[in-house]
């Protein structure tokens, strides 16, 4: 069925066809509609709203939901996300999928709610304490917001650990066509949930383990399922690249702005492609690196002082010279000013 819809609605349709039955959080712009959406919508298939008293309390109810092998979610935007980076570590610890959505707004501290992509450290990087991992996804479209929601879900079931759908301000708050098709969830047995039955009587979820080495088996297990992660679980997309000898690297609503000054560019004789991340964790380095070979450039650009570019530069080593160009603040690019940027970094290599 296709029809017009806001990004942060998306999600809960998406979230609804995934299987996800509970819902816990606490209402932030930009991200508002999100939780007002999962409390229409979520009763109507037999699950679970609730707004709760705070950020802390609605992510350690999704520990709790999740504990007991529901497919379960939250919601929220950078002042909130902070609150919680407490409970996603214990919810990595302790090996609990959930899939959280960040709907970025400018910061830090309260900011403002105009769209930024300075999360990125927050949930790429963990946020919270203890060697563990998100998986990051970034939405580009309102139809992304609603898949993207439901590989989260499948990603956090198959490696029991957080997914964080993590969308810029734009795409939560535009509209666009959704085509969506009714689908059977398939949600995995979960033979080591807490469900109060006798089958699961002697099931316990916990992150502690207070002997140094049950520690440490513990988290090369999780680093191991990490690796694999790495290898099998990267997105990405690539325009125009195969005679770029510019690449642009940006991902969400900046993808978008890249695409048509790529567009803008070509129609001038300048060979530009773009190269936008989906997966932002997983990092799609060694894919990167193979596009990049060709090109003679990179420029990142970010609603930030420059946070994926590290990654970039990682990806890319020392070979290539990589430039950036950031707006913050709630700003977004105009093509025109990345097709001015194009232009400066077309006239440095001639």
């Amino acid at each position: 069925m296709r029809r017009l819809c806001k990004g942060n609605v998306a999600v809960i349709k998406g979230a609804i066809l995934a299987g996800c039955r509970a819902f816990y959080g606490y209402p932030i712009t930009p991200a508002s509609e999100i939780t007002e959406a999962a409390a229409l919508y979520l009763p109507q298939v037999g699950g679970t709203f609730l707004q709760a008293e705070s950020e802390v309390a609605a992510i350690n109810m999704v520990y709790g939901a999740a504990a007991a092998g529901v497919r379960v979610m939250s919601a929220s935007s950078g002042p909130g996300l902070s609150l919680m980076q407490e409970g996603i570590s214990y919810l990595a610890g302790a090996e609990l999928p959930c899939v959280i959505v960040d709907v970025m707004r400018g910061g830090p501290g309260l900011g403002n709610i105009a769209p930024e992509q300075s999360d990125y450290f927050a949930t790429v990087k963990g946020g919270g304490h203890g060697n563990y991992r998100n998986f990051v996804l970034a939405p580009a479209s309102v139809q992304e917001m609603a898949e993207l929601t439901m590989l989260a879900f499948e990603l956090a079931d198959k490696y029991r650990n957080p997914a964080i759908v993590l969308a810029d301000g734009f795409v939560g708050q535009m509209m666009e066509s959704l085509d969506l098709e009714f689908r059977e969830a398939i949600v995995p047995e979960k033979p080591w949930s807490v469900k109060g039955t006798p089958e699961t009587r002697q099931n316990l979820v916990s992150s502690i383990y207070l002997e140094p080495d049950d520690l440490e088996q513990h988290q090369r297990r999780m680093e191991a399922k990490y690796i694999r992660a790495q290898q099998s679980e990267t997105l990405f997309e690539q325009y125009e690249t195969d005679d770029a000898e510019l690449l642009l690297v940006g991902f969400g609503i900046v993808s978008r702005v890249l695409r048509s000054a790529v567009e803008q560019a070509r129609k001038q004789g300048w060979k530009v492609g773009l190269f936008r991340p989906i997966t932002l964790w997983p990092y799609p380095s060694k894919e990167l690196a193979s596009i990049v070979a060709g090109a003679e450039s990179v420029l990142v650009v970010e609603l930030s002082n420059g946070q994926m570019l590290e990654d970039v530069q990682l990806a890319v080593g020392s070979n290539k010279p990589v430039a950036f160009y950031g707006r913050v603040g709630g700003n977004v690019p105009s093509v025109e000013e990345i097709l001015e940027q194009i232009e400066k970094q077309m006239s440095v290599r001639v």
